[in-house]
């Protein structure tokens, strides 16, 4: 099962959030929803290199794929079978989230 970080004010989590919702083969995390999610998500992003490139824009990385096989991914469209239109931008600098 793969772990998806989203974070419901996150326009690009919401659609993430409405594609996989349901979906088995994933499981929705809301970062948002209970410190125990943040904590899980911010170990993960302190502790893994990937997010170097995200850190250095000073985006926070979500919506964020962790597969079973421990690979991360940014990328929505890996993962949806359909085209995925970008939400608005939830950074300070509108660059993302």
């Amino acid at each position: 099962m793969t772990k998806v970080y989203i974070m419901s004010s996150c326009p690009d989590c919401h659609l993430v959030k409405a594609k996989l919702s349901g979906n088995p083969d994933f499981q929705l995390i809301d970062i948002g929803e209970h410190v125990r999610n943040l904590k899980e998500f911010l170990h993960l992003r302190d502790s893994s290199p990937a997010f170097n490139p995200i850190k250095a824009s000073g985006a926070i990385g979500i919506p964020c794929f962790l597969t079973e096989e421990g690979r991360i991914s940014f990328d929505p469209e890996e993962f949806l079978t359909e085209d995925f239109p970008t939400g608005a931008a939830c950074s300070l600098d509108g660059k993302g989230c």
